[in-house]
């Protein structure tokens, strides 16, 4: 078992160029592919990534102490520096990953987007990451809900453990929105509480399986609030 976690999440848009090419449309008819994809939750291979939100821990015999946290975005990288950064740390680290949804998006969607920017992602192949039933990649939206259709949000899941939620009010459809503003520092603000939110709750998870002491999970929540 690692001795490193690394929780994440991945905030998108739309990735038109894609559908253009795909429908052979014109390079400047960004009208024609919005029109494709109406308002319709895009496949995964149109999905462009803007901020990837990570928080790295590393275990203790105390508890799982928290290394660094962040959400670098597009306002400040290209997706392929995005993608290429983070793919470099789990090479590294060889951790366990965890997400929220990530087997059913997350995962998926940054394959697809390193193969389309020619990346290797050695790390991402080292273990069975992209297999359902890994243990070295958990999904907490499928773990909690035993891969049936007893699924919560994770607003919902946080709140309910007592968590912040999504405090900030932003949820994932506004994302483009804010994209197209000029909001993508509050789009990283957002996609971290995100990751905060998940590594409290697979903190609890942890505890419940009983691989953390009531001390261990005490001080692991406490340090995952400061700071």
């Amino acid at each position: 078992m690692s001795d490193y976690v690394i929780v994440w999440d991945l905030e998108t848009v739309p990735d038109l160029e894609a559908l253009k090419r795909v429908h052979r449309l014109a390079d400047d008819d960004d009208d024609g592919a919005a029109g494709i994809l109406g308002d319709k939750f895009p496949k995964h291979i149109y999905h462009k990534i803007v901020c990837i939100g990570a928080l790295i821990a590393k275990r203790t015999p105390e508890c799982w102490q928290i290394i660094s946290k962040g959400a670098p975005h597009a306002g400040t990288r290209s997706e392929s520096e995005l993608i290429e950064g983070f793919v470099k740390r789990i090479h590294e680290l060889r951790p366990k990953l965890v997400t929220f949804n990530g087997s059913g998006f997350d995962l998926p969607v940054l394959r697809y987007r390193a193969m389309t920017h020619k990346l290797k992602a050695p790390g991402l192949a080292a273990l069975p990451y992209f297999n359902r039933y890994s243990t070295d990649s958990v999904d907490l939206c499928d773990v909690l809900s035993s891969f049936g259709s007893a699924k919560a949000t994770l607003h919902e899941i946080s709140r309910t453990l007592g968590f912040s939620g999504k405090a900030s009010g932003i949820t994932g459809s506004d994302v483009a929105q804010y994209v197209s503003d000029g909001r993508i520092a509050e789009v990283a603000s957002y996609c971290l509480e995100d990751v905060i939110n998940t590594y409290r709750i697979w903190l609890a998870y942890e505890l419940f399986c009983g691989r953390m002491t009531d001390g261990q999970y005490a001080e692991s929540e406490r340090l995952s609030l400061a700071g």
